[in-house]
Order: C-alpha cells, then sequence, then structure tokens
C-alpha cells in the first residue's frame, strides 16, 4: 500500500472560521481510516438530519428539539463502521478530564453525538478507530484549518461505486465557510459517496465512477438512466458525513432545521445520494457568538449559506485527495484523471 503523503491544508475557508470550533484528526499509519472531531468546548446547541437508509449513528435521538439536552460539546465522525463508534468514547475521556461537558451531579459529562462511515475494504478491517484514536482526534483539535483529503475520517473514504469497487475513485474529507453580514456557516465533510461527486459551478464530474478501463470517469446518473445494470452491492458500505456550524445563535428547532437544509448541498454535489445503500447523516452546530438580530441574516439566508458550504466542503475532499493502492486494487483521485 502506498505512503500517504502529508495532507492538504485549507487554502481559504474552513468550519473553523467559526467563533467556538476545533477540529481534530487522527490518521491510523497501519491502514487508511481514522477520525475527525469537531469540538465546541463552551457548548454548542445542535440538530441532526440522517437522510441515508444505512446509517451507524450514536447519540443522535438526544438531539431531537423536544429532548432534554440543549448543547453538545462535540461531534465524532470516524471510519471503521460501526465498530467506529468507540472513538467517542476517547473523546469523551479526553474532555472530562479537561471539565467539558455537562454538569450531572455525579460528574461531568461530555456529549458527543457521531456517526461512521465503511472503509472496511481498504487494508486490515481489523484495524479500526477506537477510544484511543478518538483521544489523539481530540489531542489535535484546533482553531486552525484542518487538513483535507486522506486524513481522518476521510482517510478510507470511496467515492464511485456503484459499477464495482475496482471502479471507484479516492474520496476524502474537506470543508468551506461562507460569510454573510457578519455571520459564518462552515462546513466539514468526510465524502465516502456510492455516487459520482459533482462541481455545482460547472455541473461536471470532478469524481466517480470509472470506465471500464479505468482511464475515463463514467457518469454513473447518465449511465443509469441508460439502463446499465449496477453491481450488486453490501448494504451500508457507503456514507457521506457531514458538521455545519455557525457562530449565530439558534435553537435546538432551528439547529435541526439547518442540517435539513444543509442536506441541499449534498444533492448538488453527489449524485445519486441518499440511497439505500448510503448512511448520510448531517449535524448542525450552533455556538451562538452571533444573535440572530438587526442586520443578522435569517433562517432562510443560513440555510443557503450551509447548503453552499457543504457543497464546496464535498467537492474539496475528493480534489484535495490523493490516489491510493490497497492490495490489487488502485483508487486514484481526481487530480490523476484530470
Amino acid at each position: 500500500m502506498s505512503s500517504a503523503p502529508t495532507p492538504t491544508p485549507c487554502p481559504a475557508g474552513a468550519i473553523t472560521d467559526v467563533a467556538g470550533i476545533e477540529v481534530g484528526h487522527f490518521s491510523d499509519p497501519r491502514r487508511p481510516t481514522g477520525c475527525t472531531v469537531v469540538m465546541a468546548r463552551e457548548g454548542a446547541v445542535a440538530g441532526v438530519d440522517v437522510r441515508g437508509a444505512a446509517p451507524g449513528t450514536r447519540e443522535t435521538e438526544l438531539l431531537a428539539p423536544g429532548n432534554l439536552v440543549q448543547q453538545v460539546h462535540a461531534v465524532m465522525l470516524a471510519g471503521g463502521s460501526g465498530w467506529g463508534l468507540a472513538a467517542a468514547d476517547g473523546a469523551m475521556r479526553w474532555m472530562e478530564e479537561r471539565g467539558i461537558g455537562m454538569d450531572v451531579r455525579f460528574g461531568i459529562l461530555p456529549i458527543v453525538p457521531s456517526a461512521i462511515l465503511f472503509d472496511l475494504p481498504l487494508g486490515d478491517a481489523r484495524i479500526r478507530p477506537d477510544a484511543a484514536a478518538g483521544y489523539a482526534a481530540c489531542e489535535a483539535a484546533s482553531s486552525a484549518p484542518p487538513a483535507e483529503g486522506n486524513v481522518g475520517a476521510g482517510s478510507g473514504a470511496l467515492v464511485g461505486k456503484l459499477f464495482g469497487l475496482h471502479r471507484a475513485m479516492k474520496g476524502g474529507i474537506g470543508s468551506a465557510s461562507v460569510r454573510v453580514n457578519g455571520v459564518t456557516v462552515g462546513a466539514l465533510v468526510a465524502c465516502n459517496a456510492l455516487g459520482d461527486v459533482i462541481d455545482p459551478a460547472t455541473g461536471r464530474i470532478v469524481a466517480g465512477a470509472r470506465s471500464e478501463d479505468g482511464r475515463t470517469l463514467l457518469d454513473t446518473r447518465r449511465a443509469l438512466l441508460a439502463g446499465d445494470v449496477p453491481t450488486p452491492l453490501l448494504a451500508g458500505t457507503h456514507t457521506t458525513l457531514a458538521v455545519v456550524a455557525t457562530d449565530a445563535a439558534l435553537t435546538k428547532v432551528q439547529a435541526n432545521r439547518l442540517a435539513t437544509v444543509a442536506h441541499d448541498g449534498l444533492a448538488r454535489a453527489i449524485n445519486p445520494v441518499h440511497t439505500m445503500s448510503d448512511g448520510d447523516a448531517i449535524f448542525a452546530l450552533a455556538t451562538g457568538r452571533v444573535p440572530l438580530e438587526g442586520q443578522a441574516p435569517g433562517m432562510t439566508v443560513l440555510g443557503t449559506m450551509a447548503a453552499e458550504a457543504v457543497a464546496i466542503a464535498t467537492v474539496r475532499a475528493v480534489r484535495a485527495a490523493h490516489g491510493i493502492t490497497s492490495g490489487t486494487w488502485d483508487f486514484p483521485a481526481a487530480s490523476d484523471l484530470a
């Protein structure tokens, strides 16, 4: 398996442009897998919207508007399928040691919802993110622009798998931010999609299923509409995960709505998306540094910003990725086919 080069930092715009948000990656050197924590040390009002039919999540139900918990302290995204949910245990331990969390009288309880993606085909599937990996991601967290591409939860991500894994390409993790009238919305996307990734600005496919000879992009949407038959798929082995964050002050109802509208960004940048084999999920965090009053944008504008940031971050995830070899398979990156 090829060695991983240094991940590419964001050139401009990232989820950490949102005041109060930090990001940390852990990338396992033994195989392409890892985890990424999006941290709000002072707490953030949160929501979630799970659109994929094969999700792997933890503590998402507490984000429902009618439920008790009002703030979370981090969101953990991880590879390793269901085993990767253990990374949240390490984040909880790291934050508890530093007094970050909700006072439950008998201790400080960090609230860390999490979600996973399936990256087990690459390397030894017995190696997956665990509590130590989650702890290490927290140790690495900062407000600096996070690295993109083959790093953290995007280490083992692939895209364009509908016509067979041998025709897929390398996915990854990306980030972006949008600022309007003093309010910032940022996004972090770990793209492991079944479908193709499309640049909404041009309508062109950036990465996805390749032709049988592997040299050109197939265009999955057109192939399906022309009657091409997809390869039988192992259920639940594809997922795009995202966190959107804003410094606006939101209620839980508004945070959940922001997560819902942010899925429009995935729909612009991935086709097909939200399939029976994807576990697509988007979390929304609001740090509350800017009140929604006066000239600040309202929810319609915030939703537009969130969808835009998600779409841009999705494209950046595959553009920042580098190709890898795993076993007998070669997974080129967008830059390899450009």
